[in-house]
């Protein structure tokens, strides 16, 4: 009995062996290469898949989504004979699994040397300042290579990125040096215009108010004219229209007479020599008052005749 049992249980996990090599389970976004004795036979997509056990054999399972590979840096000498080293990011997708398994041995391989080599000849043609600025010259020319050398392997490179372009460091002290020129000539000359528009504004205010200034001036110098005119015109009206006579001038000019000896800086006053006219006319005008009770002629009070005694006239003092 025991030789039977073994027999049956050998069986057993014959059967369970062949049932897990004949079903195949393909996740989605990939896809298995069958080979029956060594042989390609077809290709495994997404889902459950039936093989023959013990003569079909999965070779190979590709992953049909897109893959980032980046590559680390390579020297490359520019047209001016400089080394710069330069990072590249390869974005590419398998889309025939039976060419990528069987047309070239390892793919990712191939793709970084491609990338090399044709990145050395892009940059070969060109001068450091160029590639510098020619990201995306440079990634259209890489990705027009590798697209049509990796067809025929079952690849497609949908971009390519220069991720990092670094030339060597004296290269880069000087770029430094260069831009930091550049920028504070550019920081110079805006200062200069600054100052220059700034004095322009300047200038044309105070001309501005230069200008205004005289024309408020005149303005102001001609009122002062006119009111002075029409004030000596509305004086010699005044006059004019009252007629005073010689009386009312000689009150006048006396009344005057204190007005001009105000002041402690007036040392030395003259006296005209009109003063005696207008006392004669003021003395007259008192004399038409009449005749004034009192004394004789002494005082020089009017006579009962009403003639007014000859004024005695004294020399003016001089302080």
């Amino acid at each position: 009995m025991e030789p039977i049992i073994i027999v049956l249980i050998i069986l057993v996990v014959l059967v369970f062996i062949a049932l897990i090599k004949t079903i195949q389970v393909i996740p989605q976004a990939s896809a298995a290469i069958v080979e029956r004795f060594g042989r390609y036979t077809r290709t495994l997509n997404a889902g459950l898949n039936i093989v023959v056990p013990f003569i079909d054999s999965i070779r190979n399972r590709v992953d049909l989504r897109e893959q980032v590979v980046p590559f680390p840096p390579q020297p490359v000498i520019t047209q001016d004979n400089l080394v710069v080293n330069i990072d590249t990011v390869i974005y590419y997708q398998v889309t025939d699994a039976r060419a990528a398994t069987y047309e070239v041995a390892s793919y990712i391989q191939a793709i970084e040397q491609l990338t090399v080599t044709t990145l050395r000849n892009i940059i070969g043609g060109m001068d450091l300042e160029r590639t510098l600025t020619s990201r995306e010259e440079i990634n259209a020319a890489l990705r027009g290579v590798l697209d049509e050398a990796t067809g025929k392997w079952g690849i497609r490179v949908n971009r390519v990125e220069l991720k990092a372009i670094e030339p060597p460091t004296s290269i880069q002290d000087s770029m430094e040096k260069q831009m930091r020129a550049d920028r504070d000539k550019r920081a110079a000359i805006l200062q200069a215009e600054g100052v220059r528009q700034s004095e322009i504004l300047r200038a044309e205010g105070e001309k501005q108010s230069a200008i205004l200034r005289a024309e408020g001036e005149s303005k102001a110098a001609a009122l002062r004219a006119e009111g002075e005119a029409q004030a000596i015109r509305t004086v010699f009206e005044s006059i004019h229209a009252g007629d005073p006579d010689q009386k009312l001038l000689s009150y006048q000019y006396l009344q005057m007479l204190p007005k001009i000896a105000e002041g402690d800086a007036n040392k030395l006053w003259i006296v005209p020599s009109e003063i005696g006219d207008a006392l004669k006319g003021l003395g007259g005008a008192m004399g038409n008052f009449g005749p004034l009770t009192g004394g004789g002629n002494g005082g020089g009070t009017p006579t009962a005749t009403g003639k007014e005694p000859a004024p005695r006239r004294e020399q003016p003092t001089i302080d």
